[in-house]
Formats: C-alpha cells, structure tokens, sequence
C-alpha cells in the first residue's frame, strides 16, 4: 500500500516539475560512472582510476559548481597521475577537471540565457588569438610541404597544442566570470597559498619530502609554480597590513623553503631562480617608490663596473653550462625561425614546426646530430612559429591589456587582501614574461614542457583572471584581519 502511494506521487505532474536541471544532468552522469565502475573494476589501472575519479568529480561539480575553481587548483596541485593518448603527448587530470568546470560554466550560462563573459580590454586580443590558431592550423595544413613527412594521426598533436591555448585561456575565464566576491577570491588564493605552500615546507625536510613528492604533481619541478607562490605570498606579506600573526609567519616559512630550492636545491633550473628574482624586484618595486632610483643606479653601476654579467654568468653554471645548453638553444631558435620563415605571417600552426625542423640533420660546433628533436625552449619563438607574427601581436595585446587593467585594479585597492593580490599577481605576470624567454613556461610546447607543465602555468592564468575581478568590484573597508590568522 506505502508503494502504491509512493508510485502515486511519483506520477503527479507536480513532482516532475519540482525535479532541478542539475537533477536532471546529474543522473545520467551518476548512471554512466556506476557502468565505468562496473566494466573497468576487473582492469584496474591508472587511466581508468583517472577515468572513475574523472567521472565521480563531475558528479560533485554537477550538484555544487562553487567548487569547479578550487577542483581545478587542486588537481594541478595533487593528482600525480600521467593518462596516455595513444601519441607522444600525455594528459593529466587538470585537463579533465578544467574541461569539466568550464564546459558546466558554459551550460549553466546558455541555460540562463545570459552568456556574457565579465567585461575586460583583455577579452578581445585573447578571444582572437585562439582563432588565429584554428586559422593557423588550417593554413598550415593546407600549404603543408609534401617533401616534409609526419604521421597520419599529427592532426591530435596539433590539436593537443592549440588545446593548451583554449584550455589557458578558459582558465583565465573562468575566474574572471565565476568569482564574484573578494571573499571568494581571498577563498581561493589561500587555498593556493595553504596547499602549495604546505608542500614546500614538507619537500624541505628530508622525512617529509618522499611523502610531498608522492601527493604532489609536476607543477612542483616548474618554474610557474615557484613564482606564483613567492609573488602571492610576498603580496600578502608587503601590501596587506590587517594580515594576521600566524599567517604572516607562516608565508614567511614559505618564502624561505621557495628561496631554499631556487637557490640552493635547483640552482641549475635558470628559470626558477631568475623568475623569483624578478617577482621579487617587481614587488619592492611597487611597494616602496622612493627605491626605485636606487635599484635602477644600483643594476647601471653593477653593469658598468662589469661585475652583473660575470656574476649571473658564473651563478648559472658558466662555461659548463653554456656549452652543455646555452649555446644549443641559440643553435635551436636559429633552426625554429628558419623554418617558420616558410610563412611568417601566420606560422606554420600549432607545433608544426617539430617535423620542419626535424628534415635535416642540426650542426653544433663539431657535432651533427643526424635525427634532431628540435624545441626552441622559448616560449616567444614557439608563438611565432605556431601562429605567426599575426598570433604573436594578438599575445602581446592581450599582456598589455591586461597589464593596464591590474594598475588600474591597483589603484582602486589601496588595503587589505585585495591590495596584496593584485600587487602579487602583477609580480607574477612580469616574471612569467621574463622566463617565457628561458622555456616554453606560460603556453607550454607540447613536445617539450607539454602538458606535464601545463599543471603549473595554469595557475597563472588562473589567478590573471582575479585582476578582472578586482577591476570590477570596489573597494571595501578593512575590518579586523584579512587572512586567516
């Protein structure tokens, strides 16, 4: 009788439109991981325990979407896990997780019928960059020289490049459009800060460290990382007055285990060292103007007496380590530009340039190497190779502005969390410019720093998209403490 009734109730009209859209997506997700688990329990592997997590996520997104950008920062953090392709190139849950969040950002807005991205300079020379790399794909495909031979199934590699690009610039997106609040930024960069900053300090002491090295990604190994979390820290520490005691010593315990491992533990990873350096001069540098001067007399002296080049050179490795990787990277940009030359306008498309460079054997000094494996380790020549001059000019609007909406979110938040961020964030965008000049870093070539490193840039672009919030949103009062004491 009790399921009579229940059966009853069920096929009233008015419990069918009680039923919420997110019900409705979520169901079939629920039944297709529950299939997932099923088929996949007797074939236990990392892919497919990648896949079941993969499924299981969007289960949690799908019934609470507050929790899309902190599924997107912590999986870059902490999912260790590599997923073949079937090509050369290798993803990893990131990837999963960032498609996910902002393809569900993406519905939820169509199905609102309100799909206006957060207003920003910035939006158009982005928007139009990722369409000068379909236009590249497409014109580089179509004049492809049959003299240069790739394989049937190269289209997914170039795909896979272009991917890093859209899936960059959703990140940047989806904070910018997502957050709403100082709060909810605050929320998020402390969780940066907290998590990042935690296995820092465990890779530091020699019991902990095999434990951090097991729990973490490789975002851990890249420069990005290193510079967004000693740039936000050191925000928050110069620019955010009401921060309290504990969290003060704690990002300062932070600071020290950055400095410890660019210095010390990666001294021969130049782009690590050289990226902090340059946060660092870039947040003194806005914090105090009165020492403008003198930094700037300081570097003109140092560079006349003829003791800053020697200095760094030595620091980096000297003669050793320009023989051993210096002087090849001149030899490697010389060999992507003189291909890329073929069309300079829009390139030959998304990392074409590996099979064109790859055709003749590469002279360096009194070696050849007969089967090269070519990659500019510059992220500006990759640009110019993938997309051409047009998508390298889109790229540098796009930086600029951005960079004129950060100073002008600088000068509307003077205090607070809020000062700290955007004063932080601006540190790091400036030191991920310089060590694009040192690696693939912010737009990651698939062959070369790939996906694997994709981990670690995403989190600039990730945190680039809070300047568009904090250009929006006015400035508040400080009341009482700021961060978590």
């Amino acid at each position: 009788m009790c399921c009579e009734k229940t059966a009853d109730r069920l096929m009233t009209p008015r419990a069918w439109t009680s039923v919420q859209p997110g019900h409705l997506i979520a169901a079939p997700v629920v039944v297709l991981v529950l299939l997932l688990a099923l088929l996949l329990g007797a074939r236990a592997s990392v892919s497919n325990l990648a896949l079941l997590a993969t499924g299981f996520g969007a289960i949690v997104l799908v019934a609470n979407p507050s929790l899309g950008l902190p599924a997107v920062l912590l999986s870059a953090l902490l999912l260790p896990l590599s997923i073949p392709t079937g090509t050369e190139v290798m993803l990893h849950p990131v990837v999963f997780v960032l498609a996910a969040v902002a393809g569900l950002s993406l519905l939820k807005s169509v199905r609102a019928q309100r799909f206006v991205l957060a207003a920003s300079p910035a939006n158009l020379p982005l928007l139009l960059f990722l369409i000068a790399g379909l236009l590249s794909f497409a014109v580089g495909n179509a004049t492809w020289d049959w003299m240069v031979p790739h394989k049937s199934n190269f289209w997914l590699v170039q795909f896979a490049q272009w991917a890093i690009f859209a899936l960059s610039a959703a990140a940047f997106w989806l904070t910018a459009n997502t957050v709403r609040s100082i709060a909810a930024l605050q929320r998020l960069t402390w969780l940066f800060l907290g998590v990042a900053g935690a296995l820092a300090l465990l890779r530091m002491v020699s019991v902990t460290a095999p434990l951090a090295n097991a729990i973490s990604t490789g975002a851990f190994i890249r420069a990005p990382l290193w510079v967004l979390l000693i740039a936000l820290g050191g925000g928050q520490l110069l620019f955010n007055r009401s921060l309290g005691a504990a969290a003060r010593i704690f990002l300062l315990a932070v600071i020290v285990a950055v400095l410890f491992y660019a210095f010390v533990e990666a001294r021969e990873a130049a782009s690590t060292w050289v990226g902090i350096g340059v946060a660092m001069a870039v947040l003194v540098w806005l914090r105090w103007p009165r020492l403008r001067w003198l930094m700037i007399g300081m570097v003109v002296l140092l560079a006349v007496s003829g003791a800053l080049f020697p200095f760094f050179y030595e620091f980096a490795g000297g003669d050793r380590e320009w023989d051993q990787s210096g002087g090849a990277r001149l030899v490697l940009i010389e060999r992507v530009v003189e291909v890329t030359l073929r069309n300079p306008i829009t390139g030959l498309g998304p990392a074409a340039y590996r099979p064109y460079a790859n055709v003749k054997p590469l002279p360096y000094g009194r070696a050849l190497w007969m089967t090269p494996q070519i990659n500019s380790h510059n992220n500006y020549v990759d640009l110019f190779s993938h997309v051409g001059l047009v998508g390298l000019a889109l790229f540098g609007w796009f930086v600029i502005a951005l960079w004129r909406q950060g100073l002008r979110a600088r000068h509307r938040h003077r205090q607070g969390f809020a000062s700290g961020y955007v004063n932080g964030v601006l540190a790091a965008g400036a030191s991920s410019l310089v060590i694009m000049l040192l690696a693939d870093w912010l737009l990651p070539f698939v062959y070369n720093i790939g996906f694997y490193g994709f981990q670690a840039s995403v989190l600039v672009w990730l945190f680039w998209g809070g300047m568009v919030v904090l250009d929006r949103l006015p400035a508040q009062p400080v009341h009482g403490l700021d961060a978590p004491n």
